[in-house]
């Protein structure tokens, strides 16, 4: 093989005018199963290190597995939303390669008969056009352990001093996703490749398996590319950029490989078959491992597992109960809501799409829970740190607080007071309101009263008033709303206010 130092990367433009670019796009999605895939251990994101195991997913002699039930049913059903075909009788086989947070040194997968099969997604893309991403399988496996590099300046295990393994991701349930290969894109490659993760993310976040997210690893593509000369069949030798972990990263890394195979080939080397490290600063890749063929894992069948036999009865069922795509659900809210592009697309950008559709679904109008989750619940989120859908308030309670506020017996600053309460964990809207004593004075006789000693207390602005100046009673509505912690209904008080100076002239 020829030895030379890599060329800068060409550009998109520049690759597409020589060569071919051919894609494969492996995606590996966590489900958010109660728990493991083949033991009872929790399936739980963010926990103590090496808390969630047992001797079946720490790989002990003598320990067997058990086939979780809910995440077949889960592999299924995005088998169906991938427009698959269902496998009759489907087994296990042991991947077998060495890696330190593999505890068994194999992996449990699925090699010849994959669970669902000859798929294929339409992928929205930027101008409006679809692009039709072939699926070639869908696998359910467990996943790896996770080893932390101690000491070095990047995390990876160069230049690290020590090396520490958390065993509570191994044996999570995973669904790898894996494309035919992807051409014709040519010039628009990244972007179908953006593009089919993220339509892939909101497919399978729609079917309520996973929470796909990207920033915990429990989604996570793996990007092969080749290029091959203009008017060539046979594909060109690939390379495989491991564990990609953002939309922007997916195009970014797909773009630069192009560049970097044709800097390569136009350099006279050869592109060596092995897997890339992506870099989010630079926006470049750097080699790992040569990448193993399947001859190399040694497949074998599973012998402690028994096949999976899903009836026809059953995969009806499932497929009877798949929601609307969700670029089709979308397009049907963004009618009914008479919202406009840009809102949209806020909605969607404030991952609040969700949130205020089940809020509209508890009965609130969309522009009022469009509001609430858009503006105020955004912003806590943000003071927060944490995600919107991770805020400790339900649609349901959002849409109970919208209806106070219509019903008069909350206005919106004391809404808001009530939402705080919610978020604090005082219990339901009710119950805050209750508790805090928020609900709007509509007793007449006390509002009355309240105006009285409002305008007695301001003789020189019931003068104003008298004189024409209606204006000047903001002055005498502002002390009552002082009087009574704000929970009196602004509009009345004005109304009073004007009702008792006329009274007294």
């Amino acid at each position: 093989m020829t030895s030379i130092v890599e060329a800068a990367p060409y550009t998109v433009e520049e690759v597409v005018e020589r060569f071919d670019p051919v894609m494969g796009l492996e995606v590996h999605v966590e489900l958010n199963t109660a728990t493991k895939m083949f033991c009872g251990c929790r399936n739980e994101f963010g926990a103590e290190p090496n808390t969630n195991v047992c001797p079946v997913c720490l790989g002990l002699p003598g320990s067997l597995p058990r086939v979780n039930a809910r995440a077949v049913e889960s592999a299924v059903l995005i088998g169906l939303a991938l427009n698959c075909s269902v496998r009759e009788r489907s087994g296990f086989a042991r991947k077998n390669y060495f890696y330190p947070d593999m505890p068994k040194n194999f992996q449990i997968s699925q090699y010849e008969d994959p669970i669902v099969f000859d798929g294929y997604l339409d992928v929205p893309l930027d101008d409006g056009t679809t692009w039709r991403v072939d699926i070639e399988r869908a696998h359910m496996e467990e996943d790896t352990g996770k080893s932390l590099h101690m000491g070095g300046a990047t995390g990876r295990i160069h230049g690290a001093d020590y090396s520490l393994l958390d065993y509570n991701r191994a044996g999570v349930p995973l669904i790898e996703i894996v494309t035919r290969p992807i051409e014709g894109a040519g010039v628009r490659a990244p972007e179908v490749a953006r593009a089919y993760v993220s339509a892939l993310r909101d497919v399978i976040k729609g079917l309520g398996v996973s929470d796909v997210r990207m920033d915990q690893g429990s989604m996570r593509c793996d990007a092969n590319v080749s290029l091959k000369p203009k008017g060539t069949a046979e594909f060109g030798t690939r390379t495989e950029t491991k564990n990609v972990n953002s939309l922007r990263s997916v195009e970014r890394a797909v773009r630069y490989e192009m560049g970097r195979h044709a800097g390569v080939l136009l350099s006279g080397g050869t592109i060596t078959q092995e897997t890339r490290h992506f870099d989010e600063q630079s926006g470049t890749t750097s080699a790992g491992r040569p990448k193993e063929t399947f001859a190399d894992y040694r497949f074998f069948p599973e012998p402690d597992l028994v096949p999976i036999e899903p009836s026809d009865d059953w995969v009806e069922q499932l497929r009877a109960g798949l929601p609307e795509r969700p670029w089709e659900r979308r397009a049907r809210i963004q009618t009914d809501w008479g919202l406009s592009d840009e809102e949209l697309r806020d909605l969607v950008n404030a991952d609040a799409l969700d949130l205020v559709a089940d809020t509209v679904d508890a009965g609130a109008p969309p522009e009022s829970a469009r509001s609430w989750w858009v503006a105020y619940l955004a912003q806590e989120a943000n003071t927060s740190g944490v995600a919107l859908t991770e805020l400790a308030i339900t649609p349901e309670q959002v849409a109970r607080v919208i209806t106070l506020v219509s019903e008069g017996t909350l206005t919106n600053k004391l809404a808001r007071q009530v939402v705080d309460g919610v978020l604090a964990g005082e219990g339901s809207p009710d119950d805050v309101v209750a508790g805090r004593g928020l609900a709007v004075v509509s007793d007449d006789s006390a509002l009355t009263a309240a105006v009285d000693e409002a305008l007695a207390a301001q003789p020189d602005v019931v003068q104003k008033i008298r004189d024409g100046k209606t204006k000047a009673a903001g002055a005498i509505v502002g002390a009552v709303m002082k009087a009574t912690r704000g929970q009196a209904d602004a509009a009345r008080v004005q109304s009073l206010v004007l009702e008792r100076v006329a009274a007294g002239s």
